[in-house]
């Protein structure tokens, strides 16, 4: 593709903003920086690795991962900010999610250890997992302001914090995880996986692009289920304080 057929797409930007104006939706603001935003920011991504690529250099492959961690908790630490010490919550959340599939992917020689792998497969996973965590601490903070009293009499007739926050914890741990899980029991039927698919118009074998799509949705079910099981039980425990009570200024922001 070149840069005049790319230009030509901008008709898929334009059809949106008619309707929109058309439509009196209000729209139009928000799908220009949205639009201006997506070039610069991938046009710019596509520049940088391609030199990382090029280099080969591990220094390299670290900083965008870091980079890649570092935007994930910024974006998903707005969600859980009325809990305490979140954002070290989701950087331990974060590098163990991406320590722990890149350790079998290369340890088990999957994949090659090179930056062509790690960083998109890095991004893919460090991706899904912020999504992940955004769904749980949405739904986990509003469990447990809701379920407060249920928490304070549990805790009252003599239960552990464990004990009085399990449903809660429980519960948003489930909310969170199922549309992951979801989506891959019709996945193939429904739609075609975007990874498959670029490699299907990059002229890759079928059976190829279906065997590395499943390897990624293989590795989106283990970040789903880690990273709200690892983030909750990071979590609760600074709901109470060292009498195991529950304290009710636990929405303060993390500053």
């Amino acid at each position: 593709m070149t840069y005049l057929t790319l230009s030509i797409t901008l008709i898929f930007v334009v059809i949106p903003l008619l309707l929109s104006k058309t439509f009196n939706l209000g729209l139009e603001k928000d799908t220009i920086i949205a639009a201006i935003r997506s070039i610069i920011q991938l046009l710019a991504v596509g520049y940088v690795l391609q030199f990382v690529f090029d280099s080969e250099h591990m220094i390299y492959i670290l900083l965008m991962i870091a980079l890649m961690i570092t935007a994930a908790t910024h974006n998903a630490q707005r969600k859980g900010a009325s809990i305490k010490g979140i954002i070290w919550k989701l950087v331990v959340t974060f590098i163990f999610i991406e320590l722990l599939t890149q350790g079998i992917l290369l340890g088990l020689d999957i994949t090659p250890a090179t930056a062509q792998y790690i960083i998109p497969i890095s991004g893919m996973v460090i991706g899904n997992s912020m999504v992940l965590a955004i769904l749980f601490l949405n739904r986990f903070t509003s469990e447990i302001t809701n379920q407060q009293d249920q928490t304070e009499l549990i805790l009252s007739l003599g239960g552990t914090p464990k004990q009085a926050i399990h449903r809660q914890l429980v519960t948003s741990i489930k909310a969170s995880t199922i549309p992951t899980i979801e989506s891959q029991k019709t996945i193939g039927l429904v739609q075609l996986p975007g990874m498959m698919s670029g490699q299907i118009i990059a002229g890759a074998d079928p059976v190829q692009a279906v065997m590395f799509q499943l390897l990624i949705l293989f590795l989106l079910l283990t970040t789903a289920v880690v990273t709200s099981i690892l983030l909750g039980y990071l979590s609760y425990p600074t709901l109470f304080n060292d009498r195991m009570q529950f304290l009710d200024d636990h929405l303060e922001a993390d500053n």
